[in-house]
């Protein structure tokens, strides 16, 4: 294989990366929004969907250049929600 068939085949296998990584992010973000606006409002919520989806953007970490994200727990969602409610 060429050298330049080589970097584009590991370019184009990045950008792939890329794309999923931003896939999951965006839903990762929403599930927090999620949880955040049901805290907010005093109902019930859970970070069982966000973690799933984190641990699946930490999947892709391990091949190289997607940064990794911490698991999201309840508190983090009430601490969150805390501060944006003093700051209304």
């Amino acid at each position: 294989m060429s050298v330049h068939k080589e970097i584009s085949a590991h370019s184009s296998k990045q950008h792939e990366l890329v794309k999923q990584f931003l896939m999951l992010e965006g839903q990762r973000e929403r599930f927090i929004d999620d949880a955040v606006s049901l805290c907010l409002e005093g109902k019930e919520f859970s970070t069982e969907s966000i973690n799933k989806v984190t641990l699946q953007i930490n999947e892709l970490a391990k091949q190289g250049i997607i940064p990794v994200r911490k698991l999201v727990t309840e508190h983090m969602v009430q601490e969150y929600a805390t501060k944006l409610k003093g700051n209304r």
